[in-house]
């Protein structure tokens, strides 16, 4: 099955790329090596703004990297032409805005995990960090960052 096939299957949309906001792109392409920009949950309304553990709970923080993880899909997407150029994802960075007693970071960043291994199966699992700051720009709820390896 191919990932865009396995996209329908699971029932998901990738949103359009969102744009670069400043002095960057979104994806550089070094060798066999992508690295993306930090990549924000958006949806129909706008961006997801809030910190865990006060604006937001770890549900909504699940679904929120659910939805930073498909746009950062959508980038891959645009970048390569076809997600089928991935050959693995080798790590995802997970940073979030929230208050200093939050601890469920962990939480979190598996709504972006989940979706990319759903999506990529074996070639998705990766390794992560997930680290929690007391702000983002915009008071953005949180980002998400990759690197994957492509042909």
């Amino acid at each position: 099955m191919t990932v865009e096939e396995r996209l329908r299957e699971l029932d998901i949309e990738l949103p359009d790329p969102f744009p670069a906001l400043g002095t960057f792109v979104s994806a550089v392409r070094s060798g066999s090596l992508v690295f993306t920009s930090g990549h924000v949950p958006h949806h129909a309304e706008g961006v997801v703004t809030g910190r865990l553990g006060d604006d937001l709970d770890v549900d909504a923080g699940r679904r929120d990297a659910d939805l930073a993880a498909r746009s950062l899909l959508a980038t891959l997407r645009q970048e390569l032409g076809d997600l089928e150029r991935v050959v693995r994802v080798v790590s995802l960075l997970v940073t979030i805005n929230a208050v200093s007693s939050f601890v469920e970071h962990t939480a979190v960043g598996d709504g972006a995990s989940d979706l990319i291994v759903q999506v990529f199966g074996e070639k998705g699992h990766h390794a992560r960090l997930a680290v929690g700051v007391s702000s983002l720009p915009a008071n953005l709820a949180l980002e998400i960052q990759a690197v994957v390896e492509v042909m």
